[in-house]
């Protein structure tokens, strides 16, 4: 795997800052939010100097009950193309349910949901990924996701899931130590755990991002510092492998430059005292064996430590000790020991019958079960419809407020006259709104249909604000904007506004 050192989030409200970090190897952008045919400057700058960009996108749903979308997967490809890229990066994740499998209204969750870490949906992501695979012209790599919520029934813990995922499709991994984290304090799973059961050598990368806590939940926000916790796991981590790359995330409450660079300064030595402990570790291994050539070159590898965990070379001495750690973990031996099917335990265990494609039948009658079971919970979270058995009912009021909160402020990203228009009553007319209008396609669409619900009903009462909204509507609802100056419209509304204050 290509080595991409240490990298961060690229976001348009800190593109400046980014191109003027010192060491910054690479960065990663939301696939979505890039256009082929017209890069920001930004980073078209980054690419001539020869800063890796790669893609990062958030709505497949490989992890949903459907296949994935031919015309989702060709943007993606082409947002590859046009920046260069060595791989592409996605979720295992399900982002819509309902539709032809389960004849029911197409829900949209606007966000990372789980999926079961079942055999059903094992095989179903499998094939999804496969499919992604055929239609993208560089590797692909999935992510592992942060959850408010768990599924009944679940059979296999995540490093087993992640590990089965690796080894049937050849997928890389993007490991989150921060959502290791998040399910840890929501779920109650071991990091620790989840890290000796993964397949370490199909690490692509590894992110890093900040979080907070309340009533006892973990948000994933990546709009906080990274905590301590986290930088412990991403410490756990490269004391077992030398990851090829990674990256700070943050979307929103952006700090000042300096905070940034200094947390990526401590994500550096997190991955320094991994570096240092995995060569003690090779150390301890080899004291019983003499101070042959093994062990001058186990003493001459401690100081590499330091210098691959700035962004240099690893592998090597290196990365055989956490593939022999891994395969420990796994009961893998070789020669006479071999594990024979039927004789494993542990992840090995969780894996049997898993081994190969399943019957195209068998993999039909998954999704239609996966379908099910995913529409039924979406709807739960954003239609107000009963929860289904098994779930934490009060985890899942949780989820669905964070739906709608976040639904909310991206409604007031992508379409920023809304808040301006109906000012501090925005918020808690949208909510309203969410309530009993689940979203059924993109957020630019929800933003339309949620003026359309408020015009239809008198609101808001204020005649000037609802003139301005209607204007508003007119303009984005028809074939083609009345006005294709957003800039000016924006400012045109913001004046009306203030001027009935």
């Amino acid at each position: 795997m290509e080595r991409l050192g240490t990298g961060i989030g690229w976001r348009p409200e800190i593109a400046d800052a980014v191109e003027r970090m010192p060491g910054i190897d690479w960065v990663e952008a939301v696939a979505e939010n890039v256009c082929p045919g017209h890069l920001p400057d930004s980073l078209r700058r980054l690419r001539e100097r020869g800063v890796t960009v790669v893609p990062h996108g958030v709505s497949l749903g490989l992890g949903g009950a459907d296949r994935p979308d031919a015309g989702r997967l060709t943007a993606l490809a082409e947002r590859a193309e046009a920046l260069g890229s060595p791989l592409v990066t996605e979720h295992i994740a399900f982002v819509r349910a309902g539709g032809p499998l389960t004849a029911s209204p197409h829900l949209e969750a606007g966000h990372l949901l789980p999926v079961p870490r079942t055999r059903d949906a094992l095989d179903v992501l499998c094939e999804n990924v496969r499919i992604a695979q055929d239609a993208l012209p560089v590797p692909l790599a999935v992510e592992n996701i942060a959850a408010l919520i768990g599924w009944p029934g679940e059979e296999m813990t995540e490093g087993q899931f992640l590990y089965d995922l690796a080894d049937r499709t050849g997928v890389r991994l993007l490991i989150d130590v921060a959502n290791l984290h998040t399910n840890h304090v929501n779920r109650g799973e071991d990091p620790a755990k989840a890290l000796a059961e993964l397949p370490l050598e199909a690490i692509a990368y590894v992110h890093v991002a900040g979080g907070f806590e309340r009533d006892g939940v973990w948000h994933d926000s990546h709009a906080h510092p990274v905590p301590r916790p986290v930088l412990d796991i991403l410490t756990d981590l490269a004391s077992r492998v030398s990851p090829p790359g990674v990256l700070l995330e943050r979307d929103e409450n952006f700090p000042a430059p300096a905070e940034l660079e200094h947390e990526l300064s401590t994500i550096r030595r997190a991955l320094e005292a991994g570096a240092v402990e995995r060569v003690k570790a090779e150390l301890r291994a080899a004291a019983g064996t003499g101070p042959g050539r093994r062990g001058a070159e186990l003493f001459a590898a401690a100081g590499a430590g330091r210098r691959e965990a700035a962004g240099g070379g690893g592998g090597g001495l290196l990365m055989e000790a956490g593939t022999a750690r891994q395969e420990g973990a796994r009961g893998v031996t070789g020669g006479t020991g071999a594990v024979r099917r039927g004789d494993e335990t542990g992840a090995a265990e969780a894996t049997r019958g898993a081994f190969g494609r399943p019957h195209q039948e068998g993999v039909d009658g998954a999704r239609q079960r996966l379908a099910l079971a995913q529409a039924a919970l979406l709807s739960a979270l954003v239609a107000g419809t009963p929860v289904p058995e098994g779930f934490d009912r009060a985890r899942i009021g949780v989820q669905a407020r964070a739906l709608a909160a976040k639904r909310a402020d991206v409604v007031a990203k992508v379409a920023p006259e809304l808040p301006v228009i109906l000012g501090d009553g925005y918020r808690t007319a949208f909510l309203g709104y969410a309530q009993t209008h689940p979203m059924t396609g993109g957020y630019r669409r929800d933003a339309l249909a949620f003026a359309e619900h408020l015009l239809s009903t008198g609101r808001p009462g204020d005649t000037g604000a609802r003139r301005e909204l209607r204007e508003w509507w007119l303009d984005r609802s028809g074939p083609a904007p009345r006005s294709r100056r957003p800039a000016h419209r924006l400012a045109r509304a913001t004046r009306r506004v203030l001027s009935r204050r």
